[in-house]
């Protein structure tokens, strides 16, 4: 056999080698249930505290990394990616995305988007690595919800599970909440057109729960870019910038003051919360 042929092999041979150990350290020797270690990991002794709130990372083209570069400056407790870590919800691109979470100095946690669901619109691959894809927390005077609604909706049990959570969260002077699919898309108001929850109902439901138990702040993500309002009484931050291919606008709109990269600063004490965009190339 001549030499080339010797060359191929012993490059396919260390190809498929570094393939398998690369596949390997990135996701099949990463801690299961990351979400409930990285809780451990937040300390407990701070009386306010920041942490910083970001959507969307899949697909970025380098440019997650670049966040993760600035987020690295800050003085965060911990983080939240609010879904869509990765385009298709397979293992491997799973241990994509530990591979850049790892990079983090500060603990991350994460929420399901729909894009993390698997072909078949399983979320056992994102349970296999992340635990449960809804759960709460605590820190000081702040109650953290983080919802499910990959699917575009929010089941019974999860809904009954919510509510006996805002009743918990009554304890505490914050409260904020986490999902990947806005309630309604804040470029049509509360038409229930566009990037939305697909089930109106659910979302007019979560929207009376959020305003009756007075929501400090609802993070959304889904829509690539930046937006806050109110809808009802609850106020909320769309925050979709961190590194997928930011959206466009609606047809017949040509603002595009909303699309940009970016994550959200969130400082809280005693006296109050206050949000910081912060852009980043």
């Amino acid at each position: 056999m001549s030499k080339k042929y010797w060359g191929l092999i012993l490059g396919l041979i260390l190809l498929y080698g570094t393939f398998s150990y690369y596949y390997m350290v990135t996701f099949d020797n990463h801690d299961s249930n990351w979400n409930y270690h990285e809780l451990q990991k937040i300390s407990k002794n701070e009386s306010s505290f920041s942490f910083a709130v970001y959507g969307d990372s899949a697909n970025s083209d380098g440019r997650f990394n670049h966040l993760i570069k600035s987020l690295n400056s800050k003085n965060v407790l911990f983080s939240v990616d609010n879904g869509d870590l990765t385009t298709s919800g397979t293992p491997m691109h799973f241990g994509y995305f530990l591979i850049d979470a790892k990079q983090l100095k500060a603990p991350l946690l994460t929420n399901i988007g729909n894009h993390d669901l698997s072909g078949s619109g399983s979320e056992s691959n994102y349970i296999n690595v992340f635990g449960n894809p809804y759960y709460s927390f605590s820190e000081k005077n702040s109650y953290f919800i983080v919802l499910d609604d990959a699917n575009s909706n929010v089941n019974d049990t999860q809904m009954n599970w919510l509510k006996n959570e805002l009743k918990k969260s009554q304890n505490y002077k914050y409260r904020f909440i986490f999902m990947h699919i806005p309630l309604y898309d804040p470029r049509y108001n509360f038409k229930g057109e566009g990037l939305s929850l697909g089930n109106s109902t659910t979302a007019k439901t979560l929207n009376n729960l959020f305003d009756e138990y007075n929501v400090t702040m609802l993070f959304t993500s889904h829509i690539h870019g930046y937006f806050q309002g109110v809808w009802g009484k609850t106020s909320f931050i769309t925050t979709g910038g961190a590194g997928s291919p930011l959206s466009k606008p609606h047809a017949g709109v040509n603002n595009t003051e909303n699309y940009f990269y970016h994550y959200i600063l969130v400082n809280v004490t005693d006296n109050g919360v206050n949000y910081e965009v912060v852009r980043y190339n």
